[in-house]
């Protein structure tokens, strides 16, 4: 295997979030506060004795079950449900409510979710698209108005940007649906058990891991400092601090009100939350404060199974689900890189590099025009996913000069296969049981802790993920009601020979589909191993044009993490990149999780993010 081309330094934490500079400045406050950088030491990381000597340790390996996400308690409660005979299923839902009540600063049950889960009985790939839409009550010209007067009413600079605080950015929160969705269809133990762990930690409380302790503290000081889009910030403040202050690392956290809403899941099951006392509650709390979902925009709430997509990496098939979110900007990354020889370029290298972010770029210039809510817009899917598409693109990619001028492309005339002749011219967790079920799930409140809105007696904070959508009426993914906005969670799954091969996701905003192709790539073109592959060095491009209606800002700048050799930002400089190389606390690197099955001899090979608290557990 080739080494990696990185400093000697250890990898450090780097906090998680929106990578774009042309984002709001509220999201950089939300989304990456995660504490001072800690002072300068003579010690650092010791020696391995076997594999890269820049991972952080070696892969986990089990035959029977595996669970890897970003928080260990999480992780172990879905090895308690594998081990009661529930299917890798049941395992996912377990491991999603705990991470709810353990990870506030990520997800929780005002969150979306998404899932691909490959089913051993039928050899097929389910996807589940588990994202919520607006309310029905209010119009795209309402919205405009409203946006307006809460920047002005919060003393805030006016922008055609939805805010991430206050009510306007909150959508009916879909992950409740998804875990009945898939138990339906999947599970094996009642629900009531599944959700047992969280109910457990929720009233009897657990301690902070230290990556959540940090953005809790992060998150609250974004809110203080932008309270006024904020209708009630008491209900939060209630729930989520204790004696005034965000909980410390190792302090014991409780949820009382979150054990009720998950008692009232467990026992009346979905229609609690979506017709029943939680629904009514949330409804009767957005009333008081003049806007959000009505009770009707819960109560009418359904995802959806949607058929997931692939194109075939090196005889890897990479799997995606299909937009609202932007998985196939993953997908349309990896065909740009097939034309390139990036195993003869090297991992790490200043040509890999050029390749690899120009393909994110054109993909990015595409999610920015075509990647929308596919019921209110014909997405061309066939032609965003043709490979001639891609080699058309792929001509706007100079190794050696980084262009300027990426717009997006013209996927029309590749729908029906003819081309012109011619023409020029997007919290993970994965488990995995005895039978060979693998899961792939990933679920987000979007921005940070999300919105703000706590409505009282229910536990959890209401998503801002509706701060996606662009006011622009011209825009694939303007705004309307009961639209899904724009989506940046993506689970990802490959198969290999008509076998299961790996389900995995990062995460970080718009990074993700940046992080997936980057591990991808470490592991079928530089042979890393499930865990070197996420530890690697990686880079994150910001700058582009965004679904929201913002434009890319020239060639935009890579941040680049420590590990890499400074030679490499010095020739991604004179190639015509800004390039910042961060230090601890800085960046968007995301968040990486995932689970490989090897075939032939019948075992799991886990891996976990050392950018975060996790952890992966087998038996």
């Amino acid at each position: 295997m080739p080494s990696l081309p990185v400093s000697t330094r250890p990898a450090r934490r780097i906090a998680s979030g929106h990578p774009g500079t042309a984002a709001t400045f509220l999201f950089a406050l939300l989304a990456t506060f995660a504490g001072a950088a800690s002072a300068a030491s003579g010690i650092s990381r010791g020696d391995r004795y076997a594999g890269e000597p820049w991972a952080t340790r070696s892969p986990v390996l089990a035959q029977h079950g595996m669970i890897a996400s970003e928080q260990p308690l999480a992780s172990q409660a879905g090895i308690e449900i594998l081990k009661k005979g529930g299917s890798a299923v049941d395992a996912a839902i377990a491991t999603s409510a705990v991470l709810c009540l353990t990870e506030p600063v990520l997800n929780g049950l005002g969150a979306d979710a998404f899932a691909i889960v490959y089913d051993p009985k039928t050899h097929k790939l389910y996807g589940y698209n588990g994202s919520g839409w607006s309310p029905r009550n209010r119009s795209l010209k309402q919205m405009q108005a409203e946006v307006k007067a809460a920047y002005r009413q919060a003393g805030m600079k006016p922008s055609d940007q939805i805010p991430l605080l206050g009510p306007l950015p909150v959508t009916v929160p879909g992950i409740v649906d998804a875990w009945f969705a898939l138990h339906e269809k999947f599970g094996k133990l009642p629900i009531a058990e599944d959700l047992a762990p969280a109910i457990y930690y929720a009233t009897h409380g657990f301690p902070v891991t230290e990556v959540v302790a940090e953005y809790w503290k992060g998150n609250w000081q974004a809110f203080e400092q932008h309270k006024g889009l904020i209708r009630d910030f008491a209900n939060a403040e209630k729930v989520f601090l204790i004696d005034g202050h965000t909980p410390r690392q190792g302090e014991i956290f409780r949820n009382p009100d979150m054990a009720h809403t998950l008692t009232l899941i467990a026992h009346g099951g979905r229609d609690a939350f979506y017709q029943g006392e939680i629904a009514h509650t949330a409804a009767d709390f957005f009333e008081r404060i003049g806007t959000g979902p009505d009770y009707s925009d819960f109560a009418d709430f359904r995802g959806e199974w949607v058929t997931p997509q692939s194109v075939d990496y090196h005889g890897y098939d990479v799997y995606e689900l299909p937009p609202n979110g932007q998985g196939f900007a993953t997908l349309e990354m990896l065909n740009v890189l097939k034309g390139f020889d990036l195993k003869k370029m090297g991992a790490g290298s200043p040509d890999t590099l050029m390749a690899e972010i120009g393909a994110y770029r054109l993909a990015a210039a595409d999610l920015s025009k075509w990647y929308a809510d596919p019921r209110f817009y014909d997405v061309p899917v066939k032609g965003l996913l043709s490979q001639a598409y891609a080699d058309q693109r792929r001509k706007l990619i100079d190794l050696q000069h980084a262009n300027p001028d990426i717009a997006p492309g013209n996927p029309l005339p590749y729908q029906t296969g003819v081309y012109p002749s011619g023409s020029g011219d997007t919290t993970d967790f994965e488990t995995a049981d005895s039978d060979g079920m693998m899961v792939s799930m990933i679920e987000s409140n979007y921005a940070g802790m999300g919105s703000g809105e706590v409505a009282p007696g229910l536990g959890f904070m209401f998503q801002d993920r509706g701060a996606l959508y662009s006011l622009d009426p011209k825009s694939a993914n303007v705004y309307a009601p009961r639209k899904r906005p724009f989506h940046t969670i993506i689970p990802a799954f490959v198969m290999k020979d008509g076998q299961p091969w790996m389900a995995l996701g990062v995460m970080g905003g718009y990074f993700q589909p940046q992080g997936q192709t980057q591990v991808l790539v470490n592991l079928i073109d530089f042979g890393m191993n499930v865990q070197e592959a996420g530890d690697a060095a990686r880079w994150a491009h910001v700058g582009d044009a965004t679904p929201t209606g913002q434009p890319a800002e020239g060639a935009g700048m890579v941040m680049l993490e420590s590990g890499f050799d400074p030679a490499v930002a010095d020739a991604l400089r004179s190639r015509g990149y800004k390039v910042r190389v961060t230090t601890h606390a800085e960046g968007g690197y995301g968040g990486y999780e995932a689970i490989r099955y090897d075939a032939k001899d019948h075992v799991y090979w886990g891996a976990t993010e050392m950018r975060r608290d996790g952890q992966v557990i087998g038996y």
